[in-house]
């Protein structure tokens, strides 16, 4: 099993050909202070399996920051198909629309994607305190 591509951005639709259609991808984020909210992010991750995996599997993505210190986790889980022979293998496609994010301090975040006992690192974003910024009230 392989994370084939993560990304967190502003929107992702799944087309009726099985493409990914992602839009606004993103890296960093600014706020003018900490904790900080993003109303609205999208994850999304494409796995890969095995072709002797078939079923259905439960995941987990926690987000992290430089510490390890995780401030959401998302859960869920994916059927899986055998592929017919000669197709590529077969591909889950999740995404995952995220409300209200809470990033307690500036810094470096990744979602630490587990399934089958093996753990991924996934897309991540840096935060930054705006300079400048007027101090809360």
């Amino acid at each position: 099993m392989q994370l084939r591509f993560s990304a967190i951005c502003e929107d992702a639709r799944p087309t009726p050909d099985g493409r990914l259609d992602v839009h606004g991808v993103y890296h960093d984020l600014s706020a003018p202070s900490f904790p900080a909210r993003q109303d609205h992010l999208v994850l999304v991750l494409v796995l890969e399996w095995d072709r002797s995996d078939h079923g259905r599997y439960l995941f987990k993505a926690n987000l992290e920051d430089e510490r390890g210190k995780a401030s959401l986790t998302v859960e869920g889980e994916t059927e899986v198909h055998h592929p017919a022979p000669g197709s590529p293998p077969a591909r889950s496609q999740l995404i995952m629309p995220l409300d209200n994010v809470v990033f307690p301090r500036a810094g470096q975040y990744q979602f630490k994607v587990r399934m089958k006992g093996q753990t991924f690192d996934g897309p991540s974003l840096y935060l930054m305190e705006l300079a400048g910024a007027p101090a809360p009230a």
